[in-house]
């Protein structure tokens, strides 16, 4: 069983930062990749930003530029820096991760991010 932990999430004004963490724990050998969804009422789940274990990542279009994803796999953790903040970004957002062992997809409680104008 694999565990996903957020934390970071918060409410923070219009032009500002936040750091999003997620603390993998369980058993586990190695993942595909990892990454941030995020959903908003109304709206289906997104894709925010996804890093595979080689290190390659994949933004949304809305994101890149302003948002990094990285990996510090001695702690088991993905993190998400989310810079220049803007209302359209509040959502819950999800942490994921892939098993390599058995190729299914775990998922963290979610955290708020709520934005400001």
């Amino acid at each position: 069983q694999v565990q996903l932990v957020e934390s970071g999430g918060g409410l923070v004004q219009a032009g500002g930062s936040l750091r999003l963490s997620c603390a993998v724990s369980g058993s586990f050998s190695g993942f595909t990749h990892m990454g941030w969804y995020r959903r908003t009422p109304g709206k289906q789940r997104e894709s925010v930003a996804t890093i595979t274990s080689l290190g390659r990542t994949n933004y949304a279009a809305s994101v890149r530029g302003r948002f990094t994803v990285s990996i510090n796999n001695a702690k088991n953790t993905v993190t998400l820096q989310m810079n220049s903040l803007a209302p359209e970004d509040t959502a819950v957002y999800y942490c994921t991760f892939r098993s390599l062992m058995n190729n299914n997809d775990y998922w963290g409680q979610g955290t708020q991010v709520t934005v400001s104008s």
